[in-house]
């Protein structure tokens, strides 16, 4: 487990909490709270966070390799573009649930130059970004694993 992560988490025996996490890591376009995942609690299927997408960023196209990805959006409004070539797209606004299928290649879009969006996101692997790869809308081929 992550020290640095660690360090926000309380509890034991069973129960682990994080209070009030604040955003702390940035990646691909996104910042990230601090959430939870194998790095600082037990978790050997799941990891949850909270992402941030400041306005008009944009997290560039990926793929999530062997693992689902549900999201609900408590602010804002967002575009995935996805599917091979990323030709597919779908806006989704606040109070909007989104699934997304493992190897599902997409980008997402934040549209407001002026508000971010925010979502709870639950993943079902324990380890948050390790099964990431970039995608090339161009050839529509993965490419290499992102680190975070």
């Amino acid at each position: 487990m992550d020290e640095d992560l660690q360090r926000h988490v309380e509890g034991s025996d069973g129960i682990w909490v994080i209070r009030g996490s604040p955003v702390a890591r940035a990646w691909n376009g996104i910042q990230y709270k601090i959430g939870m995942s194998a790095r600082n609690v037990p978790a050997r299927q799941l990891s949850m966070n909270v992402a941030v997408v400041p306005p008009g960023a944009v997290a560039f196209a990926h793929i999530h390799v062997g693992f689902e990805v549900m999201l609900y959006l408590l602010e804002g409004r967002v575009r995935h573009e996805y599917g091979d070539g990323l030709r597919r797209s779908v806006e989704n606004q606040a109070g909007d649930f989104i699934y997304i299928e493992p190897g599902v290649p997409h980008e997402v879009f934040n549209l407001s130059d002026t508000e971010p969006v925010v979502a709870v996101v639950a993943r079902s692997d324990a380890d948050e970004w390790a099964h990431i790869v970039t995608y090339d809308r161009a050839t529509g081929t993965p490419g290499e694993v992102l680190n975070p």
